[in-house]
């Protein structure tokens, strides 16, 4: 580790905080918590973290929603997310992993474990990010289009336009990749 990586714990249960805060922090980790939804995100919106590791079952604001505007947000939706949550059935899983968590641990769970894919998320974001940086001093143009990838600015004839996170990484991946063809798949 570099750098001290900066990890942010919304859960309403004290005593998984203070399990997971120390195992953290005994890694060398930067531990902050806040204990519902509402102070998580905002939280979230203020501080830059590394990883959030997100309750699903919190006061005010769940940790579905938290991460649904996350990924909304483009600043925020590089931030990985590992949900910890006693919510344990299949269809809780695949839809924590498609709204975009990076990981999914169900209680209890062994702090080791938890640690070990904390370390997992965090490199494999890290190689994410270097490659990220270096596209970050790009600026793409075709046509009237111009992508400004360091500020995530799309503007057409020098107008901006708003997208969502996923219409943007789209235009991205059509514009990178014009040659290529895309199928839309349909299932019968």
């Amino acid at each position: 580790m570099n750098k001290q990586e900066n990890i942010l714990i919304v859960d309403d249960e004290a005593d998984i905080v203070d399990l997971l805060k120390y195992n953290l922090e005994k890694e060398g980790y930067s531990v902050s918590s806040k204990m519902d939804g509402k102070s998580g995100f905002d939280e979230i919106q203020r501080t830059r973290f590394d990883l959030v590791i997100l309750d699903l079952m919190l006061p005010e604001l769940n940790g579905l929603d938290i991460c649904k505007m996350m990924k909304k947000d483009v600043k925020l939706s590089r931030i990985p997310i590992i949900m910890v949550t006693a919510k344990d059935e299949e269809i809780d899983r695949i839809l924590g992993l498609e709204l975009g968590a990076d990981d999914y641990i169900t209680k209890p769970f062994s702090p080791r474990e938890l640690v070990a894919r904390v370390k997992a998320v965090l490199r494999r974001s890290k190689i994410n990010q270097e490659i990220k940086t270096e596209e970050e001093n790009e600026i793409i143009e075709v046509g009237e289009i111009k992508i400004d990838l360091a500020r995530h600015q799309v503007k057409k004839g020098g107008v901006s336009v708003e997208l969502s996170v996923k219409e943007y990484y789209l235009l991205l991946k059509f514009v990178k990749k014009p040659w290529r063809r895309f199928q839309q798949r349909v299932s019968s």
